[in-house]
């Protein structure tokens, strides 16, 4: 009996058939050489785990779709349909419709990234947000780099190598991806210095741990979690005193990018960057891409000549942005300083968006859909690692019942055109109109029919 490897084409005879020959017009013949020999590899592979050979059509199939997926682009724009606004999962902020169109104006062509129009000259791209980061929060200086973590381990390597950083137990948290603030204070050269406990630290905690080695305060707001019941921390204003008098730095890191105050729509009050900077820390830190709304960035502001000490440092340019971030976020701050960032800053539009609204094209989404749907009251989230536990009310659109399979219905809705997300909860699909762009709601609907009628 032959053996099943003999039954097996050759690279040349895959390469020769007509079909794969179509396909593979588009690419460098060496990729689609190296394609067709990781699909003979898989095809040894399986008569190795004795799954048996596949036939001649299968290889040749499997090829095809190899090609096909090759150069499918697999991060896509999804429908948000799980009432979670700063989802991280999903990009945390969408974009204003103005920031998209900064972005896609500055990057299709040249732009004046680093150089000055009116003189002719070189520049640097740090204007571009600096005037506007500065008149919005009140800060001498500012700086936009790459992310709020990039921010810290900037501030903490040009200001804190070599020297000890105090910081409340507390407050040492982990801020997603596994990144935790003890690591990236390793990281930047500063040495750590931990006081109090878990759940209570006071200013003579700090006061204590003070030496000739100290180099600043450091205050992490806990963004991503809250901590209740037996607790106890120093106002900012105490540890601003306290840091000063003693010659020390106070870093202040709020994280959300707050400039908005969040007890108007009924949720609980998050730190905004001006209240920081008021209080006296000399530099404040925050992420570009949660409650402030815009791009992924890390936001410091503060006193001129540690910014200008910061700019200088090699992190600086290791972390710096692109001309199509700094665009977009330029844009972002502009609705804030033009007093349209409800109605322009999406992150605002979702938060402020009165229920009886939401309600309204809940009820339209489920006469749309059917017998199947119904209207129930729930509650999105703020996310993001911002509003920690804060929710607002809500009205979803229900689906579920005998007969539904919600669990593989929520996947069909992932894997549609566009891919929808949604929440499960209690053999229940619900889908929050909050999340979702009323222009999507056209598109959304075909595709949530098109998942209930697929088998």
């Amino acid at each position: 009996m032959s053996s099943p490897y003999w039954q097996l084409p050759s690279v040349d005879r895959l390469l020769s058939d007509e079909r794969v020959r179509r396909s593979g017009e588009a690419y460098a013949s060496q990729i689609v050489v190296e394609l067709a020999r990781e699909q003979l590899g898989e095809a040894r592979a399986a008569i190795a785990a004795g799954r048996g050979a596949p036939t001649y059509e299968e290889i040749v199939e499997s090829l095809i779709e190899r090609l096909a997926t090759l150069i499918a682009p697999s991060l896509r724009r999804v429908i948000n349909a799980t009432g979670v606004i700063i989802h991280t999962n999903l990009g945390r902020a969408p974009l204003s419709t103005e920031a998209i169109a900064a972005m896609v104006a500055v990057t299709g062509g040249y732009s004046n990234l680093e150089f000055d129009l009116s003189q002719g000259e070189r520049s640097n791209r740090h204007v571009h947000v600096e005037s506007l980061l500065c008149r919005l929060t009140g800060a001498e200086a500012a700086l936009a780099v790459n992310n709020n973590a990039a921010a810290l381990l900037l501030a903490l390597a040009a200001l804190a190598s070599g020297r000890e950083v105090i910081i409340s137990r507390g407050e040492l948290v982990e801020i997603g991806g596994g990144f935790r603030i003890p690591e990236i204070m390793a990281e930047s050269g500063a040495r750590l210095v931990e006081v109090g406990t878990t759940n209570r630290t006071y200013l003579a905690d700090y006061e204590a741990a003070i030496s000739d080695k100290t180099a600043a305060l450091l205050r992490v707001h806990t963004s991503n979690f809250r901590m209740v019941g037996f607790t106890e921390s120093p106002s900012p204003a105490d540890l601003v005193r306290l840091a000063h008098d003693r010659k020390l730095l106070l870093l202040d890191d709020p994280g959300s990018g707050c400039l908005l105050d969040t007890t108007q729509f009924g949720v609980g009050k998050e730190p905004t960057l001006q209240e920081s900077l008021a209080a006296g820390a000399d530099l404040v830190f925050s992420s570009g891409d949660k409650l402030l709304g815009g791009p992924q960035a890390g936001i410091i502001v503060g006193r001129r000549d540690l910014v200008e000490t910061l700019k200088r440092h090699p992190i600086a340019r290791a972390a710096r942005l692109d001309r199509g971030v700094i665009a977009a976020l330029a844009t972002t701050l502009g609705h804030y300083v033009k007093n349209e960032a409800l109605g322009k800053v999406p992150v605002w539009r979702m938060i402020s968006m009165p229920v009886a609204g939401i309600e309204g094209r809940a009820k339209k989404w489920a006469k749309a859909i059917g017998e199947t749907a119904r209207v129930v009251d729930g509650r999105s989230m703020v996310g993001g690692g911002s509003l920690p536990e804060e929710s607002l009310p809500t009205k979803l659109l229900a689906i579920g019942g005998s007969g539904v399979d919600v669990t593989s219905l929520a996947r069909r809705l992932r894997l549609g055109e566009p891919p929808v997300v949604a929440r499960v909860e209690r053999d229940t699909l619900l889908l929050d109109p909050r999340t979702v762009d009323p222009a999507d709601d056209t598109t959304f609907l075909a595709a949530l029919r098109a998942a209930l009628l697929t088998p």
